[in-house]
């Protein structure tokens, strides 16, 4: 943990940053002195700190049994997410490759071509169509995996929060998702991806939970590796179980009517730079935003100010509240107006706690949702 007070104090940190705020519990000091020089800064602050300090146990609440497990420690332990991964037998397999600190990195992939494995059991991951439509709407992880037949022993939230979190958005943006409501095709403007781009085949759980749509979703983000600038990747089934004899390893397993496609077309650049090249097929029926951090990067101000006149449902999420509040301000300081959606919990968040090293406070992949 970093110390509060370090890039203000003009001396350097003594040592490690072990005394944390009496009244908040979510920074931490080196020192008394810094404590004390950082408190005209922190006043403003740890009242909101300490209610977001107040939701942990809330946030950690999952119907998985692997959550009442010991695997949150990873804010202090990095290794910890590669401990749970080789528990599940898929640390550095497949889809699960770049879900530790030792899996590759975007910029060093050098075979961009889509993972196609859940390196699981069938039983345990959704590799076919599902059994029964969706039910309308999921509201929560249970009911997902309820409609999908798996186990709560299961990990696959781990990576299906990537489409599960673009299902929920869409909900809330009350874009109409059926064909029968007059959409065959949905755009969906995807902006800053970086992990998802080595996940891909994740994002065919969307065929089950859109059926008769086709979702075109344009990814456009700094670090899509040059190499990928205008790949097109489209999806027309699940990814493979372990099962030699599955039916998903069958080409007429994604040869469903029912069904829909997917089309990932991926971009190179910041948003506001290519839009024009990303919207001569169509306009978006929603932008969205995943893990934004809007108020730590400069770039996210002409990027709002361009969705601010576009006028579709624009949807961002981050990974703790403090984010998104910072992210809330940065927002309608631009625009003049509050947020359309109120930051609140995303119930499709990942199922493991993400490592902060500048708050103590509690940290997941797509944690809270936020719209324009």
């Amino acid at each position: 943990m970093e110390c509060a007070a370090r890039g203000i104090v003009e001396e350097p940190c003594a040592s490690g940053a072990h005394r944390r705020c009496g009244s908040c519990g979510a920074v931490a000091y080196c020192s008394k002195g810094h404590q004390f020089i950082h408190w005209k800064v922190h006043k403003e602050e740890c009242a909101r700190l300490a209610t977001q300090m107040s939701r942990i146990d809330m946030l950690s609440q999952f119907p998985f049994t692997f959550s009442v497990e010991p695997l949150a420690l990873n804010h202090t332990n990095r290794s910890m997410r590669c401990l749970f991964l080789e528990s599940m037998k898929v640390h550095l397999k497949g889809l699960w490759k770049s879900e530790c600190m030792c899996g590759p990195d975007i910029a060093s992939v050098k075979d961009p071509s889509i993972t196609t494995e859940w390196n699981m059991e069938r039983s345990l991951c959704p590799c076919t169509e599902p059994e029964n439509p969706v039910p309308a709407p999921l509201a929560s992880w249970e009911d997902y995996f309820q409609w999908r037949s798996l186990p709560l022993h299961s990990p696959v939230a781990v990576l299906l929060h990537w489409p599960l979190t673009l299902y929920h958005c869409l909900q809330l943006s009350r874009v109409r998702t059926s064909r029968y409501d007059g959409h065959d095709t949905l755009h969906i403007h995807y902006l800053g991806p970086e992990k998802e781009l080595l996940q891909l085949a994740v994002f065919a759980e969307l065929r089950a939970l859109f059926p008769g749509v086709h979702l075109r979703i344009e990814l456009v983000g700094p670090a899509v590796p040059r190499s990928r600038d205008g790949e097109v990747v489209n999806i027309s089934s699940y990814p493979n179980c372990s099962g030699e004899s599955c039916h998903c390893r069958s080409s007429i397993a994604s040869e469903n009517l029912n069904c829909s496609a997917v089309t990932l077309r991926i971009w190179k650049g910041l948003y506001h730079e290519r839009y024009g090249d990303i919207v001569k097929d169509s306009n978006p029926h929603l932008i969205l935003a995943p893990n934004a951090g809007v108020a730590a990067y400069p770039s996210w101000m002409p990027t709002i100010e361009m969705i601010r006149g576009i006028g579709v449902p624009a949807i961002f999420t981050d990974f703790c509240e403090e984010a998104a509040h910072l992210a809330s301000c940065c927002i309608s300081s631009i625009t003049g107006q509050p947020l359309g959606l109120p930051i609140q919990v995303n119930p499709f968040r990942q199922p493991i706690e993400e490592n902060n090293s500048a708050l103590y406070i509690p940290c997941y992949s797509n944690g809270f949702v936020f719209g324009m």
